[in-house]
């Protein structure tokens, strides 16, 4: 979900995503006559970050919003590794405030690339932890020149990892308009650096979960990198037969130097080996961060809807990283 670049042909890309729901399939483990393999899309997913980011200008001038009330946690998933994994980190959110050795934060309202509506803060009305989850809030309020705001959480510079599988329980919200995301960025991403090395798409992206609230059925999971990256990246959709937003769903990658594989409640959808990118680099071996975000508006999730309710939110029960148990040495 890194952005840039993109036109402000918003109609235009309606259309393109009407025709292309039509022959989306939801998502097998093989290739049929039916579900042609992933291949590149013409649709604008989680994609690229201008260098520069604007400097506020203006005090914030946020406006009285009542806070949601909170939900209730799901039940708990135990703990419970498969065989050959382990566990390296987690975050269960189980404290009384976000934990900063773990996250921290993106902040400003220009857009992000993609026209998008918000002000990212690191507000508490924003993010929080609430029942042992993650709350990111979108509200709409004035705050500097928007007039909505969110939170973007990242673990850039705390917690990052080569390889492994990455999973969190995520509860959506719903209504058009809202682009909730669990997504990677290559570690040595910096939008200021003058070096182009460590700018996107050349560091790699790796879309976890991205939902659109206007296709209530449908999830991605989409790779980012040099040559295959913004309208087309490499994406596959997974459509259910309800709407997503309604529940808890876990969503993982499982991801080694021979590809990256995508996970929705534990069932395998996609799967993208390394050569599938044939002669552009393949950009997945070196370390990644990940983030969690709620945006609002832009050229990809479309126009706000008139019946969404404000606030919304996005619930994270947990994050869990495991990678393979390391081989004993043998016996001297």
């Amino acid at each position: 979900m890194v952005r840039c670049g993109k036109h402000t042909w918003h109609s235009a890309l309606i259309t393109a995503l009407a025709v292309l729901i039509i022959g989306a399939g939801c998502g097998s483990d093989s290739p049929s006559a039916t579900e042609p393999t992933p291949t590149a899309t013409a649709l604008p997913t989680a994609a690229a970050t201008p260098v520069v980011e604007p400097t506020p200008t203006a005090s914030p001038t946020p406006t009285e919003v009542p806070t949601s009330e909170p939900i209730a946690a799901p039940e708990p998933i135990p703990i419970e590794p498969a065989e050959g994994w382990e566990l390296v980190w987690h975050d269960e959110f189980d404290g009384d405030e976000i934990d900063l050795t773990n996250w921290t934060y993106d902040i400003g309202g220009w857009g992000w690339g993609n026209g998008e509506a918000q002000y990212y803060t690191s507000r508490p009305q924003n993010s929080r932890v609430e029942n042992g989850l993650l709350v990111i809030e979108a509200r709409q309020e004035r705050f500097e020149n928007s007039y909505y705001t969110s939170a973007r959480l990242l673990t850039q510079g705390l917690r990052e990892f080569k390889y492994g599988r990455f999973e969190a329980r995520i509860k959506v919200p719903a209504g058009a308009g809202l682009w909730p995301a669990f997504w990677m960025l290559g570690a040595h991403f910096d939008r200021h650096s003058e070096d182009p090395a460590n700018h996107w798409p050349t560091v790699g992206e790796i879309d976890i979960m991205e939902y659109i609230g206007r296709e209530p059925d449908l999830i991605m999971g989409t790779l980012h990198g040099p040559g295959y990256a913004g309208a087309l990246g490499i994406t596959k959709w997974n459509r259910q037969t309800y709407n997503i937003a309604d529940d808890f769903h876990t969503y993982a990658i499982e991801w080694d130097e021979e590809g990256i594989s995508w996970f929705y409640d534990g069932e395998h959808y996609q799967t993208l080996p390394r050569d599938f990118v044939g002669n552009r680099e393949w950009v997945f071996d070196h370390e990644f961060f990940m983030i969690l975000n709620l945006a609002v508006g832009g050229q990809f999730p479309g126009p706000i809807g008139l019946d969404v309710e404000f606030p919304v939110n996005l619930y994270v029960d947990y994050v869990r990283v495991y990678q393979p148990v390391a081989e004993s040495a043998p016996a001297a």
